[in-house]
């Protein structure tokens, strides 16, 4: 079986990368390409030599990566491997020689590099011509508008390799500007009845549609919304009737929606802020007095509405701290006892940059946590950490083993006071496991970044595989995959976030007249562990999707899935080199009503934080934002636009220890809610249980007139 050491498992995996890298360059073991350079066109695959040599012009038998590293803005770090690139293979075998196959899948100066398990790097330049014009296309073809109206007009310009692009400028002209005229904006006004041709223009690329003009039927407008009072954060459909002379409905009447406020002044004194769509609906942000204008043509009507706050802030209470501050703790997992423990609670944690420990705690007494055994591997991280349903099987994953055997071990966990390793799974896994996920007697492994493996574990001393899912995209990666209702929901960056089938069972009709309902499971029945099949997906255009999580609103109905970011715009230098370091990035909340068109409605960006981890309970978010520490969002009711301005904050909580790897430093990677608490892992100072309590009165009381 072909062996894999290394490919973009996650930033940690990265991290560790580094960190083992003996030099990044080193003047006397070096790559040779052949050719050294290439010019090729989008589409053309073209074979390249590569070889790892000593000064003595020897080859250097150890296996390297290959891939695209010309990406940029894409991906959670500055030189984050791209998908510009179709390269087969993506891994050498351990000769230190590689024949590989590339073909380029975008224009301009790309970037062909490779990497040793020791740290070598080389690069070759590829140059790839930009194909000519081929095609325009219209986003809207209307054959008719109205006098008075406004409608804007997109245009996608193909080249012949059939690729839009975005870079390439385009002109939009009318036939005749009394009648219809476009601003700068590609923005048509229609002025007067009559024909006119509407001309796209790239280079000497043409397209052109014909319009008509006709006259307004439209002489009166109706809006109206069913509540005169909502909170920030509450979507509000707005309804508006275009209406003829004679009363009758105007069905394709274009209409815009715009709206103005007065803000009350509240805490901070924040401008009135708020979102229309142009299907028509309106969130508010701020508190206030908004007046909704609805219009098409030269026809108007408006509505004033009052907004009050969301009002769901609560404080946070610390319960209990377990100082971890010799090794950056990873991630986290609660569980309840069983057998002679039965009645007690227990927690696991990670360990990153150590030596290869799992903690494990008696939280019972959340004020009182203490490490009550400890499991050592070899190992540079055991970053995931994942407890069976039934209490009794435990699952840590390995990175960075001093001789190459990662994978992951399976632990007994049914006395967590005395945890015994049952056995340990790394066949074809040397590159390492990063996440791990333990779903009805089968581990779901993610294999060096590049897919996730389904491992059988029914008899914990002898696991197997039993299957496995892999993308087929261009430098795909994968970091991460969480199961529920037999459907895996996988975090691939650029290709975003997959759902599979790996043995999702289809609702009874009864249960599908359910509103709380995933329709992800209308179209489940054939896939199983042995035989993962692909539902549905969402692209990451900035290539930074990192966690995902299914959110089926308790509220609405609505079922989304919650793409985490991962971004470190500045490096990892700093997180390498134990200083404060500046991650970014946010949730966002894709709407999968429709699986097969997917949209994404909302995001929770908290400024100047970076995002992790997620997870959802009830229709409330637990958002790991590393220094921003932990978030509790009121996700309740339709998502709309920003959450994070429109108050649904319950609370946050900011872990800091004066003892910690950094003192006084959030670092927060997960959280985990647990029967009346929530626990959470920080990187810099271990684990910590906090609590959601009433918000006290602090206004004074006034006297009585």
């Amino acid at each position: 079986m072909k062996k894999i050491f290394f490919s973009h498992i996650g930033i940690i995996g990265l991290l560790y990368a580094n960190l083992n890298s003996s030099s990044v360059e080193n003047d006397s073991t070096y790559f040779v390409f052949d050719p050294p350079s290439l010019k090729v066109n989008i589409g053309e695959t073209v074979k390249v030599n590569i070889k790892l040599i000593d000064q003595n012009q020897e080859l250097v038998n150890t296996p390297f990566t290959i891939y695209s590293a010309n990406d940029p803005g894409i991906g959670p770090t500055p030189n984050w491997p791209g998908t510009s690139i179709n390269i087969v293979p993506r891994v050498s075998d351990e000769t230190g020689v590689a024949r590989v196959t590339i073909q380029p899948k975008r224009s301009g100066k790309l970037l062909l590099k490779v990497r040793s398990i020791s740290g070598i790097v080389g690069e070759m330049d590829i140059d790839v011509p930009k194909p000519a014009i081929d095609q325009l296309v219209f986003s809207k073809t209307p054959s008719k508008l109205y006098v008075g109206t406004v409608t804007q007009f997109m245009v996608k310009v193909f080249d012949k390799a059939k690729i839009i692009r975005d870079d390439v400028d385009f002109v939009l002209i009318s036939s005749d500007p009394s009648l219809a005229d476009f601003d700068n904006f590609g923005n048509l006004k229609a002025k007067n009845t009559g024909r006119v041709t509407i001309s796209a223009r790239a280079g000497a690329i043409t397209e052109k549609l014909k319009v008509r003009i006709v006259k307004n039927p439209v002489r009166s407008l109706s809006l109206d919304f069913e509540k005169d009072q909502i909170r920030t954060g509450e979507v509000l459909h707005l309804k508006v009737s275009a209406l003829n002379r004679a009363g009758r409905i105007v069905r394709d009447a274009p209409l815009r929606f715009s709206f103005s406020g007065q803000a009350d002044y509240g805490e901070y004194g924040l401008p009135a802020s708020g979102l229309v769509t142009e299907d028509g609906r309106f969130v508010a942000e701020t508190a206030g007095l908004y007046t909704i204008t609805a219009s098409s043509g030269v026809y108007s009507d408006q509505k004033t509405l009052r907004v009050v706050p969301r009002a769901v802030e609560k404080d946070v209470k610390l319960v209990g701290h377990g100082l971890v501050s010799d090794v950056k703790s990873g991630d986290l997992w609660v569980w309840s006892g069983i057998g002679k423990h039965k009645g007690k609670d227990f927690a696991a944690t990670g360990s990153i940059f150590g030596g290869g420990e799992a903690y494990f705690w008696d939280v019972s007494d959340p004020a009182n946590m203490k490490i009550i055994d400890t499991v050592k591997v070899d190992a540079r991280n055991v970053n995931d950490v994942k407890i069976s349903d039934d209490g009794r099987v435990g699952v840590i994953s390995r990175e960075g083993a001093s001789n190459r055997k990662n994978g992951f071990v399976v632990l007994d966990v049914s006395d967590p006071y005395n945890v015994k390793i049952l056995s340990t799974f790394n066949d074809d896994m040397t590159g390492g496991v990063h996440n791990t996920f333990v779903y009805e007697n089968h581990v779901y492994a993610v294999n060096n970044g590049r897919k996730f493996d389904v491992i059988n574990i029914e008899d914990p001393k002898n696991p197997f595989r039993v299957g496995g899912f892999e993308l087929d995209t261009p430098g795909h990666s994968l970091h991460d995959v969480w199961i529920e209702n037999g459907i895996a929901y996988s975090s691939n960056w650029t290709d975003g976030v997959v759902a599979v089938d790996v043995g999702g069972l289809k609702f009874s009709e009864k249960d599908r007249s359910d509103v709380r309902f995933n329709p992800l499971l209308m179209k489940v029945g054939k896939g199983s562990p042995s035989n993962p099949i692909k539902l549905a997906s969402f692209p990451d255009r900035k290539g930074r999707n990192h966690s995902a999580f299914p959110f089926l609103s308790q509220s609405t109905g609505d079922f989304y899935i919650i793409a985490g970011d991962e971004v470190f715009p500045n490096g990892l230098e700093n997180l390498l080199n134990n200083r404060p370091s500046s991650p970014r990035g946010g949730f966002h909340f894709i709407n999968f009503n429709d699986p097969d068109n997917p949209m994404e409605d909302a995001v929770y960006l908290v400024p100047e934080a970076g995002s992790h981890n997620q997870w959802v309970y009830d229709d409330i978010l637990l958002a790991a934002f590393y220094q921003g520490g932990i978030r509790i969002l009121d996700i309740s009711g339709e998502l709309l636009g920003d959450l994070y301005k429109q108050g649904r904050e319950i609370g946050y909580f900011l872990p800091k220890h004066r003892d910690g790897i950094i003192p006084n430093a959030p670092m927060v990677w997960g959280a985990q809610p647990y029967k009346n608490y929530i626990f959470l892992s920080d990187m810099n100072s271990g684990l910590y249980c906090i609590e959601i309590v009433d918000k006290k009165d602090t206004k004074p009381q006034l006297p009585k007139p």
